[in-house]
This record gives C-alpha cells, structure tokens and sequence, in this order.
C-alpha cells in the first residue's frame, strides 16, 4: 500500500491568534482555498518528466498521482480541502470519521461552561453542500460529535485504531490511498506507524502538505518523503 497523508488547508482557526476568534469548526480561509484548488491541480497533473517521477519513487501517470480511495476528515476544512481535489482526480472521496483532527468538536466560549462539544455536520449538511462525498451511517443527522473532548490518551488510541485498518484492509492489497486530515492528527497516525518513537519528535506538516508511506504487507514500512509542499508558492506555503 502507498499512502498519502495530507493535511487540510489554512483553515480560520489557523489564522487568527485570537481565542476568542476561533470557532468549533472553521472552514478554510481564502488562502486555504487556494491552496486546496493547487493541491488538487498538482495531485492531477504534478507537472514532472517520467525521470523525475521514477527518481522520487512517486506512484503517478503521465497526467498526474493515481489514487485508489480518498478518504477526508468530516471536519469542514478538511471536506473543503477534499473536495476539489477529488473533482480534478474523478474520485468519489469517502468521509472516514476517526481520521479528525485531537479533541473531536469543541469549543471554550470563555462563558464559563469550559471546553463544550458540538455536532459537528450532519449527514444531511454534508450531502447538501458535498454531494459527490460518500458518508457513512455513522455521520447522522444529529451530527457525528456531540459528546466533550477528547483526551490525549483517547485521541493516541484512535491513530493506532487508523494505523491498525490501514495496515489490515489495504496494506498487502496494493492499494494506493489518501488521507486528508489535520497536523496534530498526522503527527498522531505517524507515531502510531512508528512506534517507540518519544514525544519530543513532532512530524510538523503546512497546510496541504504531502507525506508518503509504503507498506509492503509484512511489517515493514518506509517513509518516502514527509510534508512536500512542492505545489505552493512562498505566499502560499502556511
């Protein structure tokens, strides 16, 4: 399996240092959208010689990266960095819940009710404004949260329950998947694939950068590059 970890564009959150700013769900600013819209043009044609290609070990086509299966985060920036990229690629991408970024859907309003969970989108939310995502039973119409935070503890158990599937479903099939998900949880799935590795080693990712994997179905996996960001301008680069 070749896996392609990518992280969401600059979402509100990310671009505001006010706390008081930060809502529980941000969309993407217009800079994230841009990068979402050269992510997705890069991921389809890359614009590299055949040579250059078989030198960076790149699972790609003349027009581009081929990918089996895209999965997203059913946190709003992550679906609208998805969206366009599975568009430029003809992919119906598929809403994996556990892929969302620490702590779930949450907000501290300052109000005094301290760290509050919310729904997050709804089924019908996200069918109405992403028809072309496919969203599993698990996403309702009461949400797919609603409950309060995550711990760390539980959010390191659910990147090795991600690790696990990845490594069970896909990893001696072949296949070639994408991620689009969140910093802290790439940081988390990488340490979950690398185990052993201590705290202090932090794998920071931009906004849409590109991780590669390669799992050979028996045990053994090797990083082929960590958080390309080779599609961005320096104005872009987040």
């Amino acid at each position: 399996m070749e896996l392609y970890i990518i992280r969401h564009g600059q979402s509100a959150n990310n671009a505001t240092a006010d706390v008081g700013q930060r809502v529980c769900d941000p969309p993407l600013t217009e800079i994230g959208e841009a990068q979402a819209e050269r992510l997705a043009h890069y991921l389809a044609s890359a614009g590299k010689g055949v040579e250059e290609i078989h030198a960076a070990g790149m699972q790609q086509n003349c027009g581009g990266f081929v990918f089996d299966r895209i999965f997203s985060s059913p946190m709003l920036r992550a679906i609208q960095t998805t969206a366009p990229v599975g568009k430029a690629l003809g992919i119906r991408p598929e809403i994996w819940i556990d892929i969302h970024e620490e702590g779930g859907i949450w907000l501290d309003e300052g109000d005094g009710r301290g760290e509050v969970g919310y729904p997050g989108l709804t089924a019908s939310e996200i069918s109405s404004r992403f028809p072309e995502f496919v969203v599993p039973d698990a996403v309702t119409d009461e949400g797919w949260w609603n409950r309060p935070p995550e711990i760390k503890e539980e959010w390191r158990a659910r990147a090795r329950r991600v690790a696990s599937v990845l490594h069970d479903r896909f990893a001696g099939a072949g296949d070639r998947i994408a991620l689009v998900c969140h910093g802290g949880f790439a940081n988390d799935l990488l340490h979950a694939v690398f185990a052993g590795m201590p705290d202090a080693v932090y794998f920071q990712s931009p906004n849409t950068a590109i991780s590669r994997l390669d799992f050979d179905g028996e045990g053994r996996v090797q990083m082929r590059y960590l958080a390309r960001v080779a599609h961005l301008t320096p104005e872009l680069t987040t």
